[in-house]
């Protein structure tokens, strides 16, 4: 098969013939029809996650396909399904799997890290029983795929986590996938939602998705601005970035017993990120962590995106073959965001 390969971190990215992956017990292989782009792969090529067992490594975690070979053991699924997988794959036994929270598994498989991605004609996914999720009919894999990761992670941290309720305001810190998909879902539950970016394109992006205000983060006093236009504070912030100012743009953009929610993963850095956590004390400030979202929480939001409620394939801003990906790779954490990059390993 072909894919996507780097052979050290920080190093070259390039297409490749490799050996054709086979389908572990329990597991099934599935033919990549559409992969996300996101920035958590460009930290698995910068070698900033400790999970890549080894190098050559193909990332990409976030896809949609069919089912091309299925693992002995698996029940639910055959050759020929359509189907997306949360980027988190449970174990599919332990305590938390079988009771619907495989996005915290200790045992957890994730593809483009633990084992190879999908930045390839075809991927294997672990415990499919578990962590399958069926396409619906009309909609399309490009959305599908976004699904897996910022999308499915923005619908847990705003709908799940933060609990977001009609005319609450929602400052989202960062319009890239993830950002752009917290606005959409915020909107769609009736708030009122400021999105915070650097990018002017990102921004028209984010009001397209439903923002109410926008602020181009360009030397302001980020936090004050928020809390003048939205009199006093968000109920929500979402941090989409992952990073020391972000964090704190979205912790300090908060009112008075507001609710912060950190989905964007931070570089590592000596210490840690630092946080407000003054704000957080004397303001008595909920801080939530959202990592992704399991399988069984998949209905209600397919059901949104079934009926046109919720429209991921919106934030699709192009579709690129395998030599542009591995292109882009490298710069991911620099590239404007204005949208998702989806990758189609059959276009040229």
């Amino acid at each position: 098969m072909r894919a996507i390969l780097f052979d050290e971190y920080q190093g070259p990215v390039s297409v490749r013939e490799v050996r054709d992956v086979t389908a572990p017990d329990g597991g099934v292989v599935v033919r990549v029809h559409a992969t996300g782009l996101c920035l958590s792969d460009w930290h698995a090529w910068a070698g900033h996650d400790t999970d890549i067992p080894a190098l050559p490594h193909v990332p990409g975690h976030e896809l949609a396909g069919t089912v091309a070979q299925v693992g002995a053991g698996v029940t639910k699924w055959r050759e020929g399904d359509r189907v997306t997988v949360p980027f988190v794959s449970g174990c599919g036994t332990c305590e938390w799997c079988r009771t619907g929270q495989a996005q915290v598994c200790p045992d957890q498989t994730q593809p483009g890290f633990t084992h190879w991605g999908s930045y390839a004609e075809l991927v294997v996914l672990n415990a499919a029983d578990t962590n399958l999720v069926a396409i619906p009919e009309g909609v399309s894999y490009e959305a599908a795929a976004s699904l897996g990761c910022r999308f499915a992670t923005a619908y847990r941290a705003v709908a799940g986590r933060a609990q977001v309720r009609a005319g609450e305001w929602v400052v989202v810190v960062g319009a890239g996938g993830v950002g752009l998909s917290a606005v959409m879902i915020a909107a769609a539950r009736g708030a009122r939602v400021a999105a915070v970016d650097r990018s002017e394109g990102a921004l028209e992006a984010a009001r397209r998705a439903g923002a109410e205000r926008t602020v181009l983060a360009d030397g302001l006093d980020v936090p004050a601005v928020v809390h003048q236009l939205t009199d006093g504070g968000a109920h929500v912030a979402v941090d989409a970035v992952g990073s020391e100012q972000t964090c704190a743009d979205a912790v300090l953009s908060l009112r008075r017993r507001g609710r912060h929610v950190q989905v964007g993963l931070f570089a590592p850095v000596d210490g840690g990120p630092r946080v407000p956590m003054g704000r957080v004390i004397a303001w008595e400030l909920d801080v939530l962590g959202s990592h992704g979202m399991a399988a069984a929480d998949y209905p209600a939001m397919l059901d949104l995106v079934a009926s046109g409620a919720l429209r991921p394939q919106d934030l699709v801003d192009r579709v690129v073959g395998m030599a542009e990906a591995a292109r882009l790779v490298p710069t991911m954490d620099t590239a404007p965001r204005a949208g998702m990059v989806v990758l189609d390993p059959a276009r040229e």
